[in-house]
């Protein structure tokens, strides 16, 4: 573990003692988790269903909002660090809590009954009509069929358990095959392959600190590494070697649209919080990377991909880079918020973008609004001012 990493991890220590609370950092970072019981939510009697929700965490709670009128439809009180992710259907969302995932029907305002407990819930991958929860605490992998949440209840799964806990992640293709990390609490090294019926296919222990993943053109899957990303495609691994002995890519974005990976790029270990201004490009034909330099710095909430595969990043600079990712070239420039810095505290908030079909949200934390924009035209659409500055930022997407 890199300073860097412990610098984190100590502080997202500190809070958790402080706030009985805390969530496995999806920026790198693992932290404890308190098995308090959330508040109970009363469930809203006969509320319109909103349109296209958007869900952004604040503080304290839960917004739920109207995603072509940024109207704000409903306020949710749930106490914590709660982090937002689509559950892969068009109402709701997975909310990870102090005390595991839960399923949010976003287009009535409401939780349901469906619940997976553990402690340090982590990534919700969603790919192929499946979605793939990693609860750190236990290691253990749970997939869904997402058109199975509208009946309220916890859905059947399929089910897998890691060797020992760690920081992971999964994600299964649709042959069901399932693609999970391999490692411990103190150190990760790689992934694994299991078959439908949860047998080992394949392995590859060539990916120090992995972190994260994404989906290109083909199913091809990237696990970002401390020295390059690793690839799986058609049955086997491949890695792709980063330059210098220390290069991390832990965020990536993929799109089916594009065989090109869009990742971070970090290449000092010894920072407490790095703030690069290059990008990489993953080429999975090829299995070669590119790097982009913006001259802007980004954060992990940063990262995105439009409808046609583009390659999104939202710089500190304010604007929303739109990049071809075959080539590298920033073919728009939007302006999007002002100028913002990255918060030395993963948890703390700043501006974060959620794209949806061709429409991008950024939030602006520090003037509490939120913002809408149309990725073809560049235009923004809307924006809305809200009671409260928001932290995670995110909503339903179904995939077709």
């Amino acid at each position: 573990m890199n300073r860097s990493t412990r610098a984190r991890t100590l502080t997202g220590t500190a809070l958790a003692l402080a706030t009985a609370m805390a969530l496995t950092a999806c920026g790198g970072n693992d932290d404890a988790s308190s098995d308090a019981e959330p508040k109970k939510q009363t469930k809203s009697s006969e509320a319109a269903a909103v349109k296209n929700p958007v869900v952004a965490s604040y503080d304290g709670g839960l917004y739920v909002i109207d995603g072509e009128t940024l109207k704000l439809a409903k306020t949710i009180e749930l106490p914590g660090f709660n982090r937002v992710n689509p559950a892969g259907d068009e109402d709701h969302v997975v909310i990870s809590t102090d005390t595991g995932f839960r399923v949010f029907d976003a287009a009535r305002q409401e939780f349901t009954d469906a619940e997976f407990k553990g402690a340090k819930p982590g990534h919700v991958v969603r790919h192929g009509g499946k979605t793939a929860l990693f609860t750190d605490g236990t290691g253990e992998v749970n997939v869904l069929d997402p058109a199975e949440l509208a009946g309220g209840k916890r859905p059947k799964t399929r089910s897998h358990t890691s060797a020992e806990p760690h920081h992971g992640v999964a994600i299964e293709l649709a042959d069901g095959e399932l693609v999970t990390t391999l490692g411990t609490e103190e150190k990760r090294t790689g992934a694994l392959v299991l078959d439908k019926d949860n047998k080992e296919i394949a392995r590859s222990e060539d990916c120090p600190g992995v972190h994260g993943e994404a989906a290109a053109k083909d199913e091809v899957v990237g696990l970002g590494c401390e020295d390059g990303v690793l690839l799986y495609k058609d049955g086997e691994f491949t890695k792709v070697d980063a330059p210098g002995d220390y290069a991390r890519t832990g965020n990536q974005a993929g799109s089916d649209a594009s065989p090109i990976l869009l990742g971070d790029y970090k290449t000092d270990p010894e920072a407490e919080l790095e703030r690069p201004t290059r990008i990489s490009l993953i080429d999975t034909r090829t299995a070669k990377m590119k790097l982009v330099d913006l001259g802007t710095s980004y954060s992990f909430r940063s990262l995105a991909r439009g409808p046609h595969g583009e390659a999104l990043v939202l710089g500190t600079n304010g604007v929303l880079h739109v990049i071809d990712p075959e080539t590298g070239k920033v073919e728009k420039r939007i302006d999007a918020v002002g100028d913002w810095t990255e918060p030395l505290d993963w948890q703390q908030p700043r501006p974060t973008l959620f794209v949806r079909d061709h429409t991008a949200y950024v939030s602006d934390p520090g003037k509490r609004q939120l913002h809408s924009f149309d990725l073809d035209s560049a235009e923004k659409l809307k924006s809305v001012t809200l009671p409260k500055g928001t932290n995670e930022l995110s909503g339903t997407v179904a995939d077709h």
